[in-house]
């Protein structure tokens, strides 16, 4: 799969996720996890990277928080990742409608697979 493609899915998985609440990493790779039911397996190595480019371009705002006796960094979306947000939504959905029409996946389950 191409990288910058699934690079992508991630970023907006993130977003989705911290646009829930304020979350830190870790809850974020676990909701990211469960949801998915374990697809998605975010890693330090890409997980943070995408954490810090996320805040770079405004899409998320961080802050420190004591939590259970641990400093936890906190990330949530701003008005501009909130907007991002839709927009990769828009895109994501148009896309997978596209392939699935190719696929002829677009009821439920997988016709002729």
């Amino acid at each position: 799969m191409d990288s910058q493609f699934l690079g992508s899915a991630v970023e907006m998985l993130i977003l989705e996720v911290a646009g829930q609440g304020p979350t830190y990493g870790y809850e974020l790779a676990q909701t990211v996890g469960e949801r998915s039911n374990g697809y998605f397996e975010l890693k330090e190595g890409s997980l943070y990277p995408a954490l810090h480019r996320l805040e770079r371009q405004k899409l998320l705002r961080s802050s420190w928080r004591e939590a259970d006796g641990r400093r936890r960094k906190y990330y949530e979306l701003t008005e501009a990742g909130r907007a991002e947000l839709a927009a990769r939504k828009r895109s994501w959905l148009s896309f997978t409608a596209g392939v699935n029409g190719v696929l002829g996946t677009n009821r439920i389950g997988l016709a002729g697979a």
